[in-house]
């Protein structure tokens, strides 16, 4: 599907039930709906009644160096059969050791090996869930120096031995390029037209040391027209406004909605012309 969601946070879950906000679709972190019930999962029903729901893992850590965690692909299939969401994403990230998870998206060397475990990992998910999935591109602050691959170019070939597809996050690929000197455009040309199956846009903070991905405010003019470079290339592709710290009243994500519909279409009508 296309259209712009937004993410479904707690602080907004009353907007949500007492209104119905100008938003096509509706994104929430997996690992926030595992229970067997409570108030959050009745939201979460509730609002699946009324927009198309996108499932964003933030835990699994697929390329952590130990086995996939099986009670958490078991609950993740559970909510997958509960609510039907339209696409279940996940990171290209490590985040847990033997002695236990670190609750960090954590940077994958870009290697071979790491390459087969990431794709034996991503094979394992999919076969659970009985679905393919979006892979993420994250936010980082190093590279390795054995690195044999780009990010982008790693999750290119990732998609190509799985079947997965990827979750293009815009403001990621500026912050890497303000904190490696990577150039975003390259990035977004490696990766296939027919692989991007849904984009992220968000606030960054600037400091001394780095640009830090915090989505803690507004889309930048700077990642605006990254997007718009994205489409160009990609065609139009659902697409979130993610904001989780500093939450404003939802109005001003809606707001962020519309600035982001004006750009699709912008787009389509100078590819149409």
């Amino acid at each position: 599907m296309n259209g712009v969601g937004v993410g479904l946070r707690h602080a907004h879950y009353d907007a949500f039930l007492d209104a119905r906000p100008d938003v096509d679709w509706v994104e929430v972190h997996s690992e926030n709906y595992f229970g067997d019930g409570g108030y959050d999962l009745h939201v979460l029903g509730a609002v699946r009644r009324d927009w198309p729901v996108s499932l964003h893992g933030v835990g699994l850590g697929l390329g952590s160096a130990i086995p996939l965690d099986a009670a958490h692909l078991a609950k993740l299939k559970r909510l997958v059969d509960r609510i039907e969401p339209f696409v279940v994403s996940e990171h290209l990230c490590w985040g847990a050791t033997s002695a236990g998870h670190l609750n960090e998206l954590l940077p994958m060397p870009l290697t071979e090996p790491a390459l087969d475990l990431l794709s034996a990992r991503i094979a394992k998910l999919q076969d659970t869930l009985q679905r393919p999935v979006l892979i993420e591109n994250v936010s980082t602050y190093v590279r390795f120096r054995d690195d044999q691959y780009s990010e982008t170019e790693f999750l290119a070939a990732l998609a190509a031995r799985t079947g997965c597809g990827v979750l293009l996050d815009v403001n990621n690929l500026y912050v890497n390029q303000r904190n490696h000197r990577e150039d975003a455009i390259t990035a977004m040309n490696a990766l296939p037209l027919g692989v991007v199956g849904e984009m992220h846009l968000g606030g960054h903070r600037v400091t001394d040391l780095a640009v830090i991905d915090d989505h803690g405010s507004r889309v930048t003019s700077a990642v605006w027209a990254l997007y718009r470079q994205a489409l160009m290339r990609f065609g139009m592709t659902s697409t979130l406004i993610e904001w989780d710290t500093d939450l404003p009243p939802l109005d001003i994500l809606v707001e962020e909605v519309r600035l982001a519909r004006q750009v699709a279409k912008e787009c389509a009508n100078d590819i149409a012309a």
